[in-house]
This record gives C-alpha cells, structure tokens and sequence, in this order.
C-alpha cells in the first residue's frame, strides 16, 4: 500500500514538474547586450529574441546596457543579480566571464554565470595596405626588426589587442607604437596614419581587393580570408578569439536553460542568420553548456598566458 502511495505521489509530482517546465516563460524575457545596439552580437540577439517570442508566445525584448568595454561591465551585472528563472538573458562576449572576476567586481567574483551556449566568433584580423613592404606576418616581424610598424586598435585592453601583443612577442618582435580609434576601416589604412589596424573584417569589406589580411584572430580560418591564418596556427598557445553567447545566473534550471537553447540553436542554423554571416564574415554555429563552460575554461587558461607575456 505504501509502495503504491509512493509511486502515485511521485507520478503526481513528475506532472507538476512538466506543468512547470511548459509554462516557461510565464511572462516577459529580457535579453541583455552590454553593447549599443548595431553590431553583431545585438543583430543575432534579436533574432533568437524574436524567435523566442514567436516559439513561446510571451514578450521577449533586447535591452542594450552599454557601458564598461573593459569592465566594469553594468549590464552583466543586472543579469548577475537578476533572479534565476529565466526571466533575463545575457548576451555576452568572453570579457565577461573570463575577465569580469579578475577586476574587483564584487557582483562578477566568483563567476555567477552558466552558459546557454556560444553562437558568434567576431572577425577580427590583422590587416595591413596591399602595398606594404610585408605581406605576411613573418615579412612584418622581419621589417619590424629596423622599422616602427603602427598599429591601430579598438582598445589596449580588448582581448584581440592583447592577442596581437602577445602575437609580436612570441614572432619576436616589437611594434613601433599603437593606438586606440573608433574607426579602423578603408580609410584608416589608406590615410596612412597607422600601418596595420586590429579591426573586424567586415569594416573592411568594401576595400578587400586593396588589403592583406595578415591574420585572423578567430578560431578557424575566415571563409573571405582562407589564406591568413589564424594567431592559433602561428603561435598556439595564443588560440583564442573575441566570441559572443548566452548566459543566464548560476541556479537557472536546466529545464530554461534548455528551453532558451533550443531556440537559440534554430535561429543561428535558419537562412537568415547564415545570410547575415556570409554579408559579414561573422563566424556563427552553436556550443551547447558543455562545450562553452570547456571554451571559457581553456580562454582563462590561455588569456593568464597572454598576460604574463604582455605583463598587464
């Protein structure tokens, strides 16, 4: 008698259970970009948004939280204090996870975040002017030997800046002097000011025929670019690259998590987003929790090589 209790009370809460899981969401979802709106990351966000909201029937919208690109990241701490049922999604870049618990941020030590999963490598290069004295990345550290060679980036402490720190040491050489600017396009290389520029290969797009791309630093070879290699291949314990995923607070069930995935995944294999990564070089595809708590695992590992060789 009691066997047959017991089992009609745990039939009764496996009901309940499903009951559950079917109403996620039980109401609005917010997907959080710690960005402005308008690059890759916010465009391919509000794709899954809309996907998600057409696939569960509840409101789901993107909100942009700029502020912080190096820390102290206010948009990531909003999804580290929200509650942990879904109801707020981050859409975040590796400096999150792998950076944010280093730099005294109470909210973001230790890591408060599991992954949805990773859906975006930006295409970031080293490219130079296609009338350089150097070509590839072994002429350039040749040339730099008796030349300053100028480097343009977005930012010192980004990690594709620190890769291509990291990437002059371990070739052994020194660049001449560096720069941050807003813009590193076309323009930037044809005016002169700088002799190679840390930039994504789609802001470089309408010149290709009049670039180099030295190299990518992104995990495979870019389809537009297949003859540079990537900073893996000429120094591999430098693999790593600037990607994008989903997370949501530590203690999400895995039933949400779940849920959030599966859309997630369509939208990045639907014909959409392949035509958004072919007109902008993006690399997308999907690392379920698995796969991207391992990537974030190997990038701490990686990110504490890059600091000891450029002592920051």
């Amino acid at each position: 008698m009691k066997m047959r209790v017991s089992l009609a009370l745990a039939a009764a809460l496996a009901v309940q259970a499903g009951a559950a899981l079917a109403e996620y969401p039980e109401g609005p979802v917010t997907f959080l970009v710690p960005w402005p709106p308008g690059d890759l990351e916010d465009v391919l966000t509000r794709m899954i948004a809309e996907d998600f909201q057409a696939a569960y029937g509840q409101p789901a919208a993107v909100l942009n939280r700029p502020g912080g690109g190096g820390g102290p990241f206010p948009g990531a701490v909003e999804v580290a204090t929200s509650a942990a049922d879904g109801s707020v999604v981050g859409s975040f870049v590796i400096g999150v996870p792998v950076v944010g618990p280093e730099i005294g941020i109470p909210e973001l030590n230790p890591n408060p975040f599991t992954p949805v999963g990773i859906f975006l490598t930006y295409p970031f290069v080293l490219a130079t002017s296609s009338g350089s004295e150097f070509q590839t990345m072994q002429e350039l550290a040749t040339y730099a030997q008796s030349n300053d060679v100028l480097l343009g980036h977005f930012g010192a402490q980004l990690t594709p800046t620190q890769v291509s720190f990291a990437l002059a040491h371990e070739m052994g050489f020194a660049w001449g002097a560096d720069a941050a600017y807003d813009a590193l396009d076309c323009n930037t290389l044809a005016s002169g000011d700088v002799d190679v520029i840390n930039t994504t290969i789609q802001l470089i797009m309408p010149c290709l025929d009049d670039v180099t791309i030295l190299a990518a630093v992104t995990g495979e070879r870019l389809p537009l670019a297949p003859d540079a290699p990537t900073v893996g291949e000429l120094a591999p314990d430098l693999a790593i690259s600037l990607w994008n995923g989903l997370f949501v607070p530590n203690g999400t069930p895995q039933e949400v998590i779940d849920r959030i995935a599966e859309v997630a995944q369509a939208t990045i294999a639907s014909e959409r987003a392949q035509t958004f990564a072919a007109e902008t070089g993006a690399q997308i595809y999907w690392q379920d929790t698995a796969a991207a708590t391992a990537q974030i695992e190997g990038d701490i590992a990686t990110m504490g090589r890059i600091a000891e060789i450029t002592g920051q």
